[in-house]
């Protein structure tokens, strides 16, 4: 106490304010025009992917907000054909008939929306941007859609999840049903 009262002597602060504490906190300032907004909880999620052998071919990395979800795909070399690539998020999380992926079933599209990126009754939910397979079979993509979330009913990991496939020709992001995406060639599985 002698510490803190010759400190409150020195600095010039009166006694009585020392000894005395607030009742409350202070209440926080209002939000100031500009100000930038609270962040929000992002959720994430790793997970690999599958070629059409069955082997690892690389990886997903998902971050998603209520305002929209990123995917980072990353392909080892060697792991696709050369040249763009069609990728949609499918509506069951299921990659285990390795080679066809149908069991990932269609595209997310809870809406009933046309497929495609640029189709005027669309995108479904399950559209994103084709990635690009550099000369050595490597991808590095980011893609971003505000269509679908990570959790929630409707999310990627709902009850029994999502897929992200990858096709072997790419979107052209209007025709029904798939773009004339062609086969799917690689899957991995969110849950």
């Amino acid at each position: 106490m002698k510490k803190a009262l010759l400190a409150a002597l020195i600095s010039g602060i009166a006694l009585p304010a020392l000894a005395q504490a607030p009742a409350q906190p202070p209440a926080a300032a209002p939000p100031q025009p500009g100000a930038a907004a609270p962040a929000q909880a992002v959720q994430t999620f790793e997970g690999p992917i599958v070629g059409a052998k069955g082997d690892q071919i690389g990886k997903i990395a998902i971050r998603s907000s209520e305002n929209a979800t990123v995917v980072r795909v990353t392909i080892n070399p060697g792991g696709l054909a050369p040249g763009w690539h069609g990728t949609h998020f499918h509506s069951v999380g299921d990659c285990s008939d390795v080679g066809q992926f149908q069991l990932s079933k269609g595209h997310i599209n809870h809406e009933n929306a046309k497929h495609g990126l640029l189709h005027p009754e669309g995108p479904d939910e399950g559209d994103v941007p084709n990635v690009y397979a550099n000369a050595d079979g490597s991808v590095n993509a980011e893609l971003s859609t505000e269509s679908i979330v990570l959790n929630g009913p409707q999310g990627l990991k709902d009850g029994d999840g999502s897929a992200l496939v990858i096709h072997a020709n790419e979107d052209d992001h209007i025709t029904q049903p798939i773009g004339n995406a062609g086969a799917r060639v690689a899957c991995a599985v969110i849950k």
